[in-house]
């Protein structure tokens, strides 16, 4: 009888156990789905966010090209220009709020949101100004690079033009982050969307109407980005959404600047390293045989890459702020799912968008060129984008992820390496002395794409979440009076 007794004990243990692991694998793919909702709530207003404010830069330059060659040259060569020297760097000094405002409102520290979008602002302003006096200069500086006299003096005007959109972006940019931080995004996408509407018109009276020419479509991406700025504005100050954020306007913002600048520096720097190898790569291709070929066919294939990106980038906003709330509401097991699921999806979209590219390689550079020429060597040249997307696609959740985190310092560090020691060399050596051409120099960003997502998933991987959200907790506790 004892030992049927103790039979049966077994049995009712085994399938005790049984269901208690039935339990927990439910429970992981309940918390998996929900992150998932939650990631892609985010995630898709932030994607078209990201697409319309990209196409207003777009739209101005297919309205110039109306205006002829040189036209279209020099607003090309300004655009470049100031995404290298401004745009870039603003939003890379706005991004360190992706991690401080993120966490203050994961600890429900609401009401300092507001300082720290006061504080970012403050000191972006005062950044654009010394960036305001190089793009003042941009024409002088681009002959003094090499460049054609008579399109660096087009570039020139066009950059002074677009000044004042300089001051708007760094603000539009902590208006970004404020929000995004409180999982608030549908203002912007529809602030965003029209935006962008009202851009067509303003190109078009600018632009084609007024003979402002050039100079017109700068004039009106400075309106836009300026319309958009006061559109948020207005948002912030009467949504009972942002009642508990914004509070009005603060001295205490001009309190502790350097202590933002010892996280807002180490992510512009993370931000910029990246960004400017793109362009440096474009330039590269001037220098190659057939550079007419090489820089048309280069510059489609970023202009590509950089359109699918905003899929991935949209995602990765999304990270940064799933992660920065746990971390900051003292929750590392809920930030290590965020993180982990946001990689499965990453996957998952660069697999669908490579898969994507490569099945309309051959059809793609008829929307650029009529030369065969040009849309043979497009088509060859997209399987190397549909690659190097797939590890991009990981490889900015991770940066989401460090952002969140507040890695800044280590995603510098990491970048240099990447890109500048590894990657860019190894283009060069492709491109130019074993003679791939512009397909050595993409290889060149491919691999430090690779390296640059190995290490990231490295660190991740090996992150002890619980001191992360202790972290979290030392971060935003200096100023809680």
């Amino acid at each position: 009888m004892d030992i049927q007794e103790r039979e049966i004990d077994i049995e009712c243990a085994l399938i005790s156990k049984s269901r208690n692991e039935e339990s927990k694998n439910k429970r992981k793919c309940d918390e998996f789905f929900e992150e998932v909702k939650k990631l892609l709530g985010l995630a898709g207003p932030l994607m078209s966010v990201n697409l319309l404010l990209y196409c207003l830069q777009v739209i101005s330059v297919m309205f110039i090209g109306h205006l002829g060659e040189l036209a279209l040259s020099g607003a090309s060569m300004a655009t470049s220009f100031a995404t290298v020297t401004g745009f870039s760097l603003l939003m890379g000094m706005g991004s360190a709020l992706d991690t401080i405002c993120g966490q203050s409102y994961g600890a429900k520290q609401y009401h300092m949101l507001g300082i720290y979008m006061q504080r970012a602002m403050i000191v972006l302003l005062l950044v654009s100004i010394p960036l305001a006096y190089i793009w003042a200069n941009a024409g002088h500086i681009l002959v003094i690079l090499g460049q054609t006299p008579e399109i660096a003096a087009e570039a020139g005007n066009y950059a002074r033009f677009m000044i004042p959109s300089l001051f708007a972006y760094g603000l539009l940019q902590c208006q970004i982050r404020f929000l995004q931080a409180q999982n608030n995004v549908l203002p912007m996408m529809l602030t965003a969307g029209v935006t962008t509407l009202l851009h067509f018109f303003s190109c078009w009276i600018l632009v084609l109407k007024t003979g402002l020419g050039n100079k017109g479509a700068a004039l009106a991406n400075a309106t836009s980005y300026w319309i958009n700025v006061f559109l948020l504005a207005a948002y912030i100050m009467i949504s009972p959404s942002c009642k508990n954020t914004w509070t009005g306007f603060s001295a205490k913002a001009f309190s502790d600047i350097p202590r933002y600048l010892r996280l807002a520096i180490p992510s512009a720097v993370m931000l910029c390293l990246e960004s400017w190898s793109f362009e440096m790569m474009v330039l590269l291709s001037g220098l190659l045989p057939n550079p007419k070929l090489e820089t048309s066919v280069l510059s489609i294939c970023l202009n590509t890459s950089t359109m699918i990106y905003m899929l991935p980038f949209g995602l990765s906003g999304a990270t940064s702020i799933r992660v920065s709330n746990e971390l900051g509401a003292g929750r590392p097991k809920a930030a290590r799912v965020a993180a982990y699921t946001a990689l499965l999806l990453a996957t998952a979209e660069g697999i669908i968008i490579a898969i994507f590219i490569i099945s309309v390689r051959k059809l793609w550079g008829h929307c650029y060129s009529n030369e065969e020429e040009v849309v043979t060597y497009v088509a060859e040249m997209l399987m190397f984008v549909a690659g190097s997307h797939f590890i991009d696609a990981n490889q900015s959740v991770l940066s989401g992820i460090a952002r969140g985190c507040g890695w800044q310092k280590i995603g510098a560090i990491v970048n240099l390496g990447a890109y500048y020691l590894w990657g860019i060399p190894a283009g060069i050596l492709l491109a130019f002395v074993y003679h791939v051409g512009g397909k050595g120099l993409w290889l060149g960003l491919t691999l430090s794409l690779l390296a640059q997502a190995l290490i990231y998933l490295v660190i991740t991987l090996r992150t002890n979440w619980d001191k992360e959200a202790k972290k979290a907790t030392d971060r935003v506790t200096p100023e809680l009076a």
